[in-house]
């Protein structure tokens, strides 16, 4: 099968969609398929068996993923031609426009790829904008990979603003309608988790019918726990976006606050893009006189990640909402004991007080108690590390995601053949 893999930011540290192509797409070429990611900056790492087809773009961001293109490798007037310089001002504040350029620039490399041999199928990975939909007249299936409703993002966004301005910034970010509209129109939906089928099918009205729920996998060969590797007293790891307000940075930094002023002993590892970048973050630990027990340790190779892992006392993921959760179970394949908490779709990753511990979301008090009460108890921790462990283990593996989503692929490849043939 020859499949074009649609990513607008490959980077794994652009977040779970990073993570999700490059194991998904290594595993579809393992299982002998032809693979093609067509991919927007931070471009992908990706396995050498799978050919990766890098879109320059002249979004604004572009220039921060690689400022020595941007600046010496493109002739100065390029800029300013009328597409390009629509795309550099209108993607400084607005994230549908980054994906509406990208998603035309990736239907034209498709469109060109297509004439050498045609696709069999078309896959995105959570761009879901209009260039998509064009890549329907190519003549083959299109199914995308809905990781969560960006509309999520923006009530949460909503909901943490502190000022009218920043609410209406928060508005206009979002692509609250184009990837709505888009969605309807696939010919199948793959979502990771039943939390994220049950917010598609309530905030972009699709039905059920249209979708298929794969879980993500889990690399256990790397994530794993590591032999010789002492843990660290009282250190608590959070390892995500801090400025993305899905992720629940602000209740972290509260519940903090709270254990400071309690005498509780603790560090805080933050791994994250470089501190100079942050805002939210670095903003809230002078807020709450926390600098003296945070480290900002900025980007790692997986390997350092999987040390950190394995050193943290324990691991928090505060998020407001998750459409799966990856660090949260790569933490967990480390056999550490993992806090998160009960917004969707951790509850369906972790057990509470079997193989994790989960509060409510964005409620600081107790996402306090639920810190104090692991760091103060080694044997339950212990329990739960091991359980997480056995859990990640049984349910979740990449080759397991890929063959399921191969079977999707047929199933809709099968489905346009039929139509065409009724016709």
């Amino acid at each position: 099968m020859r499949i074009a893999f649609i990513m607008y930011q490959g980077n794994r540290y652009s977040g779970g969609q990073g993570i999700y192509t490059y194991y998904l797409t290594r595993e579809l070429a393992r299982l002998g398929h032809e693979v093609h990611v067509i991919a927007g900056p931070p471009y992908p790492e990706t396995d050498d068996s799978v050919i990766c087809h890098n879109v320059r773009t002249h979004s604004y961001w572009s220039h921060f993923h690689n400022k020595r293109d941007f600046i010496f490798y493109r002739h100065p007037l390029s800029h300013f031609e009328p597409v390009n310089l629509y795309e550099l001002v209108s993607t400084r504040i607005a994230l549908s426009s980054l994906l509406l350029t990208f998603s035309m620039r990736a239907y034209l490399e498709v469109k060109r790829l297509s004439q050498e041999q045609p696709f069999d199928i078309v896959h995105d990975n959570q761009t879901l904008s209009y260039g998509i939909l064009l890549m329907k007249t190519l003549g083959c299936p299109v199914v995308a990979t809905l990781h969560h409703p960006l509309s999520v993002d923006l009530r949460n966004s909503i909901l943490q603003s502190r000022s009218l301005y920043e609410r209406a910034r928060r508005i206009l970010w979002y692509p609250w309608i184009m990837q709505e509209v888009t969605a309807r129109r696939m010919d199948r939906i793959i979502t990771v988790s039943d939390a994220t089928t049950n917010a598609v099918e309530r905030m972009f009205h699709v039905p059920r019918s249209l979708m298929t729920r794969i879980h993500n996998g889990i690399d256990t060969d790397t994530f794993r726990p590591l032999d010789g590797v002492e843990e660290l007293p009282d250190t608590i790891l959070f390892n995500s976006n801090s400025e993305d307000r899905n992720k629940g940075a602000r209740y972290l930094f509260e519940a903090l606050h709270i254990l400071r002023d309690q005498d509780v002993p603790f560090r805080l590892v933050i791994i994250d893009n470089d501190k100079k970048s942050l805002k939210l973050a670095p903003e809230l630990v002078r807020k709450y006189g926390l600098s003296t027990q945070t480290t900002f340790i900025g980007r790692v190779s997986t390997e350092e990640l999987v040390r950190y892992y394995n050193r943290a006392t324990i691991v928090v993921s505060p998020s407001l909402y998750e459409g799966f959760g990856l660090p949260a179970a790569e933490a967990m394949s480390c056999g550490r004991a993992i806090i998160a908490t009960t917004a969707p779709a951790f509850p369906e990753v972790i057990a509470h007080g079997e193989t994790g511990w989960l509060a409510p979301p964005a409620d600081g008090p107790a996402l306090a108690a639920a810190i104090r009460t692991l760091l103060g108890d080694a044997d339950l921790r212990r329990r739960l590390g091991q359980a997480a462990r056995r859990s990640i283990l049984e349910r979740f593996n990449w080759r397991k995601n890929a063959l399921e989503v191969v079977q999707v692929y047929e199933d809709v490849i099968a489905r346009q053949k039929e139509l065409s043939h009724a016709g």
